[in-house]
């Protein structure tokens, strides 16, 4: 039953993980081609531009490689802190593992992996039993994220007649 609960916190981790990544690194790339962005207004509309396509891509990866890969990083971890009988090397080595197993894509991974550990440790602290309904509904966060974004860019062709 433990396993259910971790699987189910991982989840909502990585839903909300991998929203929080791909709104950051809209705000932080929000041209991945390179061309210069000569103004506020432009800039705005290529972090909303990019946000969406962003998600489209990382979120799956985050879903499946992040979950996949931290609930490793967390059994080793126990394994390893029990062996040692220091309870507080556990999420020190947890936090190595992930970023580690972040390092697949280098930066940007790296940065995924980052918010995921941060993410599920804050859900972990709350001591909650998460449940898989809350897993599934928490997969309405990206969704919604997404949908956000295509709706200023729907709202922004429609009023500039584009």
């Amino acid at each position: 039953m433990e396993v259910n609960k971790m699987i189910s916190r991982k989840i909502i981790s990585a839903s909300v993980s991998g929203s929080m990544f791909a709104i950051l690194l809209g705000l932080i790339v929000p041209n991945p081609f390179g061309e210069t962005i000569s103004s506020i207004p432009n800039y705005l509309f290529a972090v909303v531009l990019a946000t969406p396509v962003y998600l489209m891509y990382s979120f799956p990866a985050i879903l499946i490689y992040g979950v996949l890969t931290s609930i490793i990083s967390d059994k080793v971890s126990q394994f390893i802190s029990t062996k040692m009988k220091n309870g507080k090397s556990e999420i020190i080595f947890s936090g190595i593992l992930h970023a580690v197993f972040g390092l697949i894509l280098l930066l940007y991974s790296l940065g995924a992996s980052i918010l995921f550990f941060i993410t599920d440790r804050v859900l972990q602290r709350k001591n909650k039993d998460y449940k898989p309904l809350q897993a599934i509904k928490s997969l309405a966060i990206p969704l919604a994220v997404w949908l956000f974004f295509m709706g200023i860019i729907y709202l922004e062709h429609i009023l500039t007649g584009g």
